[in-house]
């Protein structure tokens, strides 16, 4: 009994760290949030703004939490700087890292990771860091692009690092190393896959562990890929085209089957684990699902999101792809999900508040967020009953419990 209860509460321990590092997309890149007792209905004006912080400069990076602290990037005259607030919006340290993507959408692009005491940054230029997260030094940094003879994408490589054990995965993109596993501690190479030898695509890629074979999934300019995450070898391939090779989304997982979406005409594609993950086959595809870069929420059933050419959103079912409804009257954006209801940002700035329903898009609230400069591109994120959104220099914490 004494055991069986050492047990229950080492697995509760373990649960609450998990929860408490928020990274890309929530714990575990599935955009859907965990807390209870949020509000199902905001006020008029929107939920009470707790605080903002104006001058992060330019950006489009969402904000990565652990530990009570608040981590993001920004660019001002050409540089990056890491930001570090408490939870009250003071600022604790910042850190000038180097040169960040200045030529087009300017500023960071992928949100760090926290991992044992370390931090993982990749620059728009290809500088990927690990900074000790107590002091922000710089453990080790590489240029992934440089260094596996590849070439940056049109808009800036865009990767939020992927921490499997003691490995840290990045996609370089290059002929010879398309993806790489690097020792998280060191820097130093594990493993190279030869991928397909595509361009990489904006992507940040899954780890799914419920397999024989625990695999790692992205899509690059022409392919969703299958990596062994242990060896780097390539399981399985699936091509995956659009005109302009921007595969930003993060696949979705859930009960075998993966769900990749992009732009541009491309649509959605289902694929489903086979052999132990060892092999796909596809189960549906779509043109009407054509999310560009604001990923999409698995919530029981049903799929939720919205599309890029095709102005709705929309919900269908996971299995068939069959669309439930398609709502229009609102901008695209972003999604993520927390305790039944969908928390979605359009590109025209609005915060909507919906049910997850999939009868109807059933919205409950919206208010419209007016501080922050350029695009409305960077996903909010749920930590502790605050909503918090970035929009380019500015960042804001909304109380909604």
């Amino acid at each position: 009994m004494k055991k069986r209860l050492i047990a229950i509460l080492s697995l509760a321990s373990l649960t609450l760290f998990a929860q408490d590092n928020i990274q890309w997309r929530g714990t575990d890149r599935t955009g859907i949030y965990t807390e209870t007792g949020l509000m199902k209905s905001w006020p008029a004006a929107g939920p009470a703004m707790l605080w903002s912080y104006d001058a992060l400069g330019e950006g489009h990076s969402s904000a990565a939490i652990a530990s009570d602290k608040i981590y993001l990037t920004g660019m001002t005259d050409g540089k990056g700087y890491l930001y570090v607030f408490d939870l009250k919006g003071k600022l604790l340290n910042k850190k000038m890292y180097g040169p960040e993507w200045n030529e087009s959408y300017n500023g960071p692009r992928g949100t760090v990771t926290l991992n044992d005491g370390k931090l993982y940054l990749m620059s728009g230029v290809g500088d990927l860091y690990c900074f000790d997260v107590a002091t922000l030094n710089v453990v080790w940094k590489k240029n992934i692009l440089k260094e596996f003879k590849a070439s940056n994408i049109v808009w800036g490589i865009n990767e939020a690092p992927l921490i499997v054990g003691d490995k840290v995965i990045a996609t370089p993109g290059g002929k010879e190393h398309n993806m790489v596993a690097l020792n998280k501690n060191t820097g130093a190479l594990v493993w190279s896959s030869l991928g397909e030898g595509d361009a990489a695509a904006y992507c940040s890629p899954l780890y799914i562990k419920d397999q024989q074979v625990p695999l790692i999934v992205t899509m690059t300019a022409n392919h969703i890929l299958g990596i062994d995450a242990n060896t780097g070898k390539e399981l399985w391939s699936h091509e995956h085209t659009n005109r302009y090779s921007i595969h930003a989304n993060t696949p979705v997982y859930g009960d075998g089957m993966i769900l990749c979406t992009s732009g541009y005409g491309s649509g959605s594609i289902m694929l489903r684990l086979k052999n132990g993950g060892r092999s796909v086959e596809q189960a549906w595809s779509s043109k009407e699902m054509d999310n560009r870069i604001g990923g999409m929420v698995k919530i029981g059933a049903y799929v939720y999101g919205s599309g890029d050419n095709n102005r709705f959103w929309f919900c269908a079912d996971w299995k068939t792809g069959a669309i439930k409804y398609k709502e229009k009257g609102f901008a695209m954006g972003n999604i993520i999900a927390d305790d039944g209801m969908l928390y979605c940002y359009t590109d025209r700035g609005d915060m909507v508040l919906a049910k997850a329903n999939p009868v109807k898009f059933e919205v409950v609230s919206r208010f419209q967020i007016t501080k922050g400069t350029e695009q409305h591109w960077a996903h909010p994120v749920i930590y502790k009953g605050v909503l918090y959104v970035r929009h380019g220099d500015s960042l804001m914490a909304y109380k909604i419990k």
